[in-house]
Protein backbone atom coordinates (compact mmCIF):
# COMPACT_ATOMS: atom_id res chain seq x y z
CA UNK A 1 0.00 0.00 0.00
CA UNK A 2 1.63 3.42 -0.87
CA UNK A 3 1.16 7.01 0.23
CA UNK A 4 -1.88 7.97 -0.12
CA UNK A 5 -3.70 4.93 -0.89
CA UNK A 6 -6.03 3.66 2.31
CA UNK A 7 -8.66 0.49 2.47
CA UNK A 8 -11.91 1.36 1.16
CA UNK A 9 -14.78 1.08 3.77
CA UNK A 10 -17.26 -0.80 0.95
CA UNK A 11 -18.23 -3.35 3.44
CA UNK A 12 -19.93 -5.17 1.01
CA UNK A 13 -16.42 -5.61 -1.08
CA UNK A 14 -14.62 -6.41 2.29
CA UNK A 15 -16.85 -9.14 3.21
CA UNK A 16 -16.05 -10.73 0.20
CA UNK A 17 -12.54 -11.28 1.40
CA UNK A 18 -12.80 -13.94 3.75
CA UNK A 19 -15.57 -15.78 2.12
CA UNK A 20 -12.72 -16.14 -1.10
CA UNK A 21 -9.81 -17.07 2.02
CA UNK A 22 -12.47 -19.69 2.87
CA UNK A 23 -13.86 -21.62 -0.20
CA UNK A 24 -9.89 -20.84 -1.67
CA UNK A 25 -12.04 -19.72 -4.62
CA UNK A 26 -13.97 -16.63 -6.52
CA UNK A 27 -16.44 -18.96 -7.34
CA UNK A 28 -17.29 -20.44 -4.25
CA UNK A 29 -17.37 -16.91 -2.84
CA UNK A 30 -19.83 -15.85 -5.68
CA UNK A 31 -22.05 -18.80 -4.30
CA UNK A 32 -22.14 -17.80 -0.22
CA UNK A 33 -22.84 -14.30 -1.33
CA UNK A 34 -25.37 -14.63 -3.69
CA UNK A 35 -23.12 -12.70 -6.56
CA UNK A 36 -22.09 -13.43 -10.10
CA UNK A 37 -18.72 -14.05 -10.49
CA UNK A 38 -17.82 -11.52 -12.16
CA UNK A 39 -18.95 -8.79 -9.60
CA UNK A 40 -17.13 -11.00 -6.91
CA UNK A 41 -14.15 -10.46 -9.84
CA UNK A 42 -14.61 -6.75 -9.99
CA UNK A 43 -15.15 -6.10 -6.22
CA UNK A 44 -11.51 -7.96 -5.92
CA UNK A 45 -10.24 -5.77 -8.14
CA UNK A 46 -11.14 -2.56 -6.67
CA UNK A 47 -9.89 -3.80 -3.41
CA UNK A 48 -6.56 -4.69 -4.65
CA UNK A 49 -6.81 -1.52 -6.58
CA UNK A 50 -7.26 0.51 -3.45
CA UNK A 51 -4.51 -1.10 -1.80
CA UNK A 52 -1.65 -1.21 -3.97
CA UNK A 53 -1.01 -4.92 -4.23
CA UNK A 54 -2.74 -8.29 -4.77
CA UNK A 55 -4.47 -9.72 -1.94
CA UNK A 56 -4.45 -13.47 -3.61
CA UNK A 57 -2.41 -15.84 -5.55
CA UNK A 58 -4.61 -17.36 -8.49
CA UNK A 59 -3.92 -20.46 -9.80
CA UNK A 60 -5.37 -23.35 -11.49
CA UNK A 61 -6.01 -24.89 -7.79
CA UNK A 62 -7.21 -22.19 -6.37
CA UNK A 63 -7.04 -18.69 -4.81
CA UNK A 64 -4.88 -18.01 -1.36
CA UNK A 65 -4.13 -14.91 0.38
CA UNK A 66 -0.50 -13.46 -0.21
CA UNK A 67 1.20 -12.31 2.89
CA UNK A 68 -0.27 -8.64 2.43
CA UNK A 69 -3.64 -10.33 1.83
CA UNK A 70 -3.74 -12.12 5.56
CA UNK A 71 -2.47 -9.00 7.09
CA UNK A 72 -5.66 -7.46 5.66
CA UNK A 73 -7.65 -10.87 6.01
CA UNK A 74 -6.80 -10.40 10.21
CA UNK A 75 -7.90 -6.80 10.44
CA UNK A 76 -11.12 -7.29 8.52
CA UNK A 77 -12.60 -10.72 10.07
CA UNK A 78 -11.73 -9.00 13.81
CA UNK A 79 -13.85 -6.01 12.03
CA UNK A 80 -16.85 -8.51 10.77
CA UNK A 81 -16.63 -9.90 13.98
CA UNK A 82 -17.53 -7.11 15.91
CA UNK A 83 -20.38 -5.71 13.66
CA UNK A 84 -21.93 -8.45 12.69
CA UNK A 85 -23.79 -10.01 16.03
CA UNK A 86 -24.62 -6.53 16.28
CA UNK A 87 -26.64 -6.06 12.73
CA UNK A 88 -28.14 -9.77 13.26
CA UNK A 89 -29.57 -8.83 16.38
CA UNK A 90 -31.06 -6.05 14.76
CA UNK A 91 -32.89 -8.13 11.77
CA UNK A 92 -31.67 -11.65 10.38
CA UNK A 93 -29.60 -10.30 6.90
CA UNK A 94 -29.03 -7.29 7.75
CA UNK A 95 -25.22 -7.63 7.67
CA UNK A 96 -25.46 -8.15 4.12
CA UNK A 97 -27.08 -4.98 3.01
CA UNK A 98 -26.50 -2.36 5.57
CA UNK A 99 -23.24 0.53 4.42
CA UNK A 100 -20.69 2.15 5.87
CA UNK A 101 -22.34 5.72 5.01
CA UNK A 102 -25.30 4.25 7.24
CA UNK A 103 -23.44 3.47 9.88
CA UNK A 104 -21.46 6.79 9.96
CA UNK A 105 -24.70 8.66 9.53
CA UNK A 106 -26.29 6.68 12.55
CA UNK A 107 -23.17 7.34 15.21
CA UNK A 108 -23.34 10.95 14.36
CA UNK A 109 -27.06 11.70 14.51
CA UNK A 110 -26.51 9.07 17.78
CA UNK A 111 -23.99 11.76 19.03
CA UNK A 112 -25.25 14.85 18.66
CA UNK A 113 -29.03 14.18 18.74
CA UNK A 114 -29.64 15.62 15.56
CA UNK A 115 -29.89 15.18 11.54
CA UNK A 116 -28.69 18.55 10.91
CA UNK A 117 -25.74 18.73 13.35
CA UNK A 118 -24.39 15.18 12.35
CA UNK A 119 -24.67 16.51 8.69
CA UNK A 120 -22.41 19.60 9.83
CA UNK A 121 -20.25 17.06 11.32
CA UNK A 122 -19.54 14.53 8.70
CA UNK A 123 -19.48 17.25 6.28
CA UNK A 124 -22.55 16.46 4.38
CA UNK A 125 -25.81 17.65 3.16
CA UNK A 126 -28.74 17.43 5.62
CA UNK A 127 -31.11 14.96 3.56
CA UNK A 128 -28.06 12.67 2.66
CA UNK A 129 -27.93 12.17 6.26
CA UNK A 130 -31.03 12.18 7.13
CA UNK A 131 -31.89 9.66 4.25
CA UNK A 132 -29.25 7.41 5.21
CA UNK A 133 -31.20 6.91 8.74
CA UNK A 134 -34.30 6.34 7.14
CA UNK A 135 -33.11 3.17 4.93
CA UNK A 136 -30.99 1.97 7.59
CA UNK A 137 -33.84 1.90 9.82
CA UNK A 138 -36.20 0.61 6.98
CA UNK A 139 -33.77 -2.42 6.20
CA UNK A 140 -34.04 -3.18 10.10
CA UNK A 141 -37.34 -3.00 10.26
CA UNK A 142 -37.71 -0.58 13.51
CA UNK A 143 -36.80 2.86 14.66
CA UNK A 144 -33.87 3.27 16.34
CA UNK A 145 -34.21 6.31 17.98
CA UNK A 146 -37.48 8.18 19.95
CA UNK A 147 -38.15 11.49 18.98
CA UNK A 148 -38.77 13.86 21.78
CA UNK A 149 -38.79 18.03 22.30
CA UNK A 150 -35.02 17.55 23.02
CA UNK A 151 -34.20 15.97 19.57
CA UNK A 152 -33.15 12.38 18.87
CA UNK A 153 -32.87 9.49 21.41
CA UNK A 154 -30.99 6.64 20.16
CA UNK A 155 -32.36 3.53 21.41
CA UNK A 156 -30.64 0.31 23.15
CA UNK A 157 -30.37 -1.25 20.03
CA UNK A 158 -28.62 1.80 18.45
CA UNK A 159 -26.12 2.15 21.01
CA UNK A 160 -24.70 -1.23 20.96
CA UNK A 161 -25.29 -0.79 16.85
CA UNK A 162 -22.58 1.87 16.91
CA UNK A 163 -20.67 0.67 19.46
CA UNK A 164 -19.81 -2.26 17.24
CA UNK A 165 -19.58 -0.12 14.55
CA UNK A 166 -17.08 2.12 15.91
CA UNK A 167 -14.88 -1.36 17.05
CA UNK A 168 -15.34 -2.36 13.64
CA UNK A 169 -14.59 0.92 11.69
CA UNK A 170 -11.03 0.57 14.21
CA UNK A 171 -10.11 -2.58 13.44
CA UNK A 172 -10.33 -1.66 9.47
CA UNK A 173 -7.56 2.08 10.60
CA UNK A 174 -5.31 -1.01 12.44
CA UNK A 175 -5.41 -2.58 9.37
CA UNK A 176 -4.04 0.28 7.24
CA UNK A 177 -1.60 0.70 10.34
CA UNK A 178 -0.37 -3.19 10.05
CA UNK A 179 -0.08 -2.75 5.89
CA UNK A 180 2.29 0.11 6.08
CA UNK A 181 4.32 -1.75 8.81
CA UNK A 182 4.29 -4.75 6.29
CA UNK A 183 5.73 -2.43 3.51
CA UNK A 184 8.45 -0.72 6.04
CA UNK A 185 6.87 2.22 6.85
CA UNK A 186 5.70 3.89 10.36
CA UNK A 187 2.05 3.98 10.21
CA UNK A 188 -0.89 4.49 12.16
CA UNK A 189 -1.54 6.16 15.16
CA UNK A 190 -1.24 6.16 18.96
CA UNK A 191 -3.98 7.55 21.24
CA UNK A 192 -3.16 7.26 25.02
CA UNK A 193 -5.41 8.49 28.00
CA UNK A 194 -3.15 10.44 30.58
CA UNK A 195 -4.15 10.10 34.05
CA UNK A 196 -2.61 12.79 36.08
CA UNK A 197 -0.33 10.53 37.82
CA UNK A 198 1.44 9.19 34.64
CA UNK A 199 1.96 12.99 33.45
CA UNK A 200 4.74 14.06 35.45
CA UNK A 201 7.75 11.11 35.07
CA UNK A 202 5.89 7.88 33.47
CA UNK A 203 4.42 9.00 29.97
CA UNK A 204 6.93 11.96 29.17
CA UNK A 205 10.14 9.62 29.33
CA UNK A 206 7.72 6.52 27.40
CA UNK A 207 6.90 9.61 24.98
CA UNK A 208 10.36 10.90 24.45
CA UNK A 209 11.74 7.36 23.66
CA UNK A 210 9.06 6.46 21.06
CA UNK A 211 9.45 9.37 19.14
CA UNK A 212 13.23 8.72 18.92
CA UNK A 213 12.61 5.55 17.58
CA UNK A 214 9.48 6.84 15.58
CA UNK A 215 9.71 10.12 14.68
CA UNK A 216 6.52 10.20 11.64
CA UNK A 217 4.00 8.29 14.07
CA UNK A 218 1.82 10.63 15.48
CA UNK A 219 1.21 10.40 18.98
CA UNK A 220 -2.26 12.13 20.60
CA UNK A 221 -2.55 12.04 24.68
CA UNK A 222 -5.92 13.05 26.29
CA UNK A 223 -5.78 14.14 29.79
CA UNK A 224 -9.90 13.88 30.57
CA UNK A 225 -11.68 12.66 33.12
CA UNK A 226 -11.31 8.89 33.70
CA UNK A 227 -14.73 8.13 32.91
CA UNK A 228 -14.40 10.09 29.78
CA UNK A 229 -11.20 8.32 29.05
CA UNK A 230 -12.92 4.81 29.82
CA UNK A 231 -15.71 5.31 27.43
CA UNK A 232 -13.19 6.14 24.34
CA UNK A 233 -11.19 3.15 25.25
CA UNK A 234 -14.57 0.86 25.21
CA UNK A 235 -15.96 2.90 22.03
CA UNK A 236 -12.04 1.64 20.37
CA UNK A 237 -11.33 5.54 19.85
CA UNK A 238 -8.45 5.40 22.91
CA UNK A 239 -5.33 2.46 22.92
CA UNK A 240 -4.80 2.55 26.40
CA UNK A 241 -5.37 4.43 29.89
CA UNK A 242 -2.25 4.74 32.15
CA UNK A 243 -2.50 5.37 35.24
CA UNK A 244 -4.01 4.14 38.81
CA UNK A 245 -5.65 0.80 38.16
CA UNK A 246 -9.20 0.34 39.75
CA UNK A 247 -10.60 -2.17 41.65
CA UNK A 248 -12.38 -3.78 40.71
CA UNK A 249 -11.73 -3.09 36.81
CA UNK A 250 -14.51 -0.60 36.11
CA UNK A 251 -16.10 -3.21 33.09
CA UNK A 252 -15.84 -6.73 31.55
CA UNK A 253 -14.41 -5.45 28.39
CA UNK A 254 -11.30 -3.79 29.85
CA UNK A 255 -8.12 -5.58 31.65
CA UNK A 256 -5.65 -3.64 33.87
CA UNK A 257 -1.39 -4.58 33.69
CA UNK A 258 -0.36 -3.28 36.59
CA UNK A 259 3.38 -1.66 36.16
CA UNK A 260 4.28 -0.92 39.77
CA UNK A 261 3.10 0.68 43.00
CA UNK A 262 2.47 4.00 44.30
CA UNK A 263 1.72 5.79 47.90
CA UNK A 264 0.03 8.58 48.76
CA UNK A 265 1.75 11.47 50.08
CA UNK A 266 0.74 14.69 52.15
CA UNK A 267 2.76 17.90 51.20
CA UNK A 268 2.53 21.41 51.92
CA UNK A 269 4.39 24.69 50.27
CA UNK A 270 7.78 25.08 51.93
CA UNK A 271 8.14 26.83 55.16
CA UNK A 272 4.23 25.79 56.05
CA UNK A 273 4.02 25.81 59.51
CA UNK A 274 3.26 21.51 59.33
CA UNK A 275 6.57 21.47 58.41
CA UNK A 276 8.13 22.86 61.25
CA UNK A 277 6.29 20.88 64.10
CA UNK A 278 8.20 17.30 65.09
CA UNK A 279 4.94 15.67 65.78
CA UNK A 280 1.77 17.01 64.41
CA UNK A 281 -1.05 14.96 64.93
CA UNK A 282 -3.78 13.58 62.57
CA UNK A 283 -6.31 15.71 63.82
CA UNK A 284 -4.24 19.27 63.21
CA UNK A 285 -4.53 18.40 59.78
CA UNK A 286 -8.06 18.30 59.80
CA UNK A 287 -7.84 22.59 60.60
CA UNK A 288 -6.26 22.92 57.29
CA UNK A 289 -7.83 23.60 53.96
CA UNK A 290 -7.04 20.41 51.05
CA UNK A 291 -6.00 20.42 47.59
CA UNK A 292 -7.66 16.47 47.30
CA UNK A 293 -8.07 13.97 43.78
CA UNK A 294 -11.45 14.51 42.51
CA UNK A 295 -14.39 12.29 43.77
CA UNK A 296 -14.17 8.89 42.82
CA UNK A 297 -10.19 8.84 42.09
CA UNK A 298 -9.21 5.81 44.13
CA UNK A 299 -6.32 8.49 45.55
CA UNK A 300 -9.51 10.37 46.81
CA UNK A 301 -11.12 7.34 48.55
CA UNK A 302 -7.56 6.60 50.21
CA UNK A 303 -7.84 10.16 51.54
CA UNK A 304 -10.85 10.01 53.03
CA UNK A 305 -10.55 6.57 54.33
CA UNK A 306 -7.22 7.63 55.97
CA UNK A 307 -9.23 10.06 58.50
CA UNK A 308 -11.97 7.84 58.67
CA UNK A 309 -9.66 5.00 59.66
CA UNK A 310 -8.51 7.27 62.38
CA UNK A 311 -12.00 8.07 63.61
CA UNK A 312 -11.70 11.48 62.04
CA UNK A 313 -14.38 13.25 59.72
CA UNK A 314 -12.33 14.22 56.44
CA UNK A 315 -11.47 17.57 55.81
CA UNK A 316 -14.31 19.66 54.34
CA UNK A 317 -12.69 22.57 53.60
CA UNK A 318 -11.20 21.25 49.76
CA UNK A 319 -10.29 21.76 46.36
CA UNK A 320 -10.78 18.84 43.90
CA UNK A 321 -8.00 18.81 41.37
CA UNK A 322 -5.38 16.26 39.46
CA UNK A 323 -3.21 18.89 38.19
CA UNK A 324 0.13 18.99 39.79
CA UNK A 325 1.12 22.33 38.59
CA UNK A 326 -1.98 23.58 40.04
CA UNK A 327 -1.19 22.19 43.13
CA UNK A 328 2.66 23.05 43.94
CA UNK A 329 1.63 27.16 42.55
CA UNK A 330 -1.63 27.20 45.69
CA UNK A 331 0.67 25.45 47.92
CA UNK A 332 3.39 27.83 47.52
CA UNK A 333 1.10 30.89 47.56
CA UNK A 334 -1.11 29.44 50.67
CA UNK A 335 -0.56 27.45 53.61
CA UNK A 336 -2.98 24.78 51.94
CA UNK A 337 -2.17 21.47 52.17
CA UNK A 338 -1.97 18.81 49.29
CA UNK A 339 -2.71 15.19 48.48
CA UNK A 340 -0.83 13.27 45.83
CA UNK A 341 0.82 10.65 44.54
CA UNK A 342 4.44 10.14 45.75
CA UNK A 343 5.29 9.32 42.43
CA UNK A 344 4.22 12.92 41.28
CA UNK A 345 5.49 14.06 44.76
CA UNK A 346 8.88 12.85 44.65
CA UNK A 347 10.33 15.07 41.68
CA UNK A 348 8.74 18.27 43.74
CA UNK A 349 10.25 17.71 46.77
CA UNK A 350 13.60 16.75 45.17
CA UNK A 351 13.43 20.50 43.67
CA UNK A 352 11.96 21.84 46.64
CA UNK A 353 9.08 22.81 45.14
CA UNK A 354 7.27 20.87 47.51
CA UNK A 355 7.52 19.79 51.23
CA UNK A 356 6.37 15.86 52.17
CA UNK A 357 4.77 16.58 56.19
CA UNK A 358 6.23 14.76 58.90
CA UNK A 359 2.98 12.80 58.93
CA UNK A 360 1.98 10.41 55.99
CA UNK A 361 -0.95 8.24 55.18
CA UNK A 362 -0.85 4.88 56.14
CA UNK A 363 -3.02 4.18 53.26
CA UNK A 364 -2.08 0.64 51.31
CA UNK A 365 -0.19 0.48 48.27
CA UNK A 366 -2.15 1.64 44.67
CA UNK A 367 -1.58 -0.53 41.70
CA UNK A 368 -0.16 2.02 38.71
CA UNK A 369 -0.59 1.06 35.28
CA UNK A 370 -2.43 0.56 31.62
CA UNK A 371 -5.55 0.17 31.00
CA UNK A 372 -6.73 -1.77 27.59
CA UNK A 373 -9.65 -3.53 25.87
CA UNK A 374 -9.66 -6.70 26.51
CA UNK A 375 -9.85 -8.50 22.99
CA UNK A 376 -7.17 -5.24 21.81
CA UNK A 377 -4.93 -6.33 19.33
CA UNK A 378 -2.36 -3.36 18.82
CA UNK A 379 -0.28 -2.46 16.00
CA UNK A 380 3.72 -2.50 15.92
CA UNK A 381 3.56 1.12 16.96
CA UNK A 382 1.17 0.54 19.95
CA UNK A 383 2.72 -2.58 20.97
CA UNK A 384 6.02 -0.40 21.49
CA UNK A 385 4.79 2.38 23.05
CA UNK A 386 3.41 -0.23 25.93
CA UNK A 387 6.61 -2.06 25.73
CA UNK A 388 8.66 1.45 26.47
CA UNK A 389 6.07 2.26 29.31
CA UNK A 390 7.31 -0.48 31.04
CA UNK A 391 10.88 0.29 30.40
CA UNK A 392 10.26 3.46 31.56
CA UNK A 393 8.19 2.42 34.80
CA UNK A 394 11.18 -0.18 35.60
CA UNK A 395 13.75 3.03 35.10
CA UNK A 396 12.19 4.86 37.99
Amino acid sequence: MTEGQSIPRNLRHLRLLPAIAEHRSLTGAAQVSGLSQTAVTHALHKVETAVGSALFDRNSIGAFPTDRGQVLLARVRRALDRLDPALDALAPGLSRVVTHSQLIALIATAQSGNVTLAARQLGLAQPTVHRAVTELERAAGRSLFDRARSGLVPRRACLSLCRAARLAFAELDQAEADLAEFDGREGGRVVLGALPLSRTNLLPAALVAFRQERPETPVIVHDSRYEDLLAGLVAGEVDAIIGALRDPAPVAEVEQHPLFDDRLCFVSGPGHPLTKESAPTIASLVQWPWIVPRLGAPARRQFEEFFAKHGLRPPENVIESGSVLLMRETLRQSEMLGCISGWQAAAEVQHGLMTALPIQPDVPARQIGVTLRRDWMPTTAQRRMLDLLKEAARNF
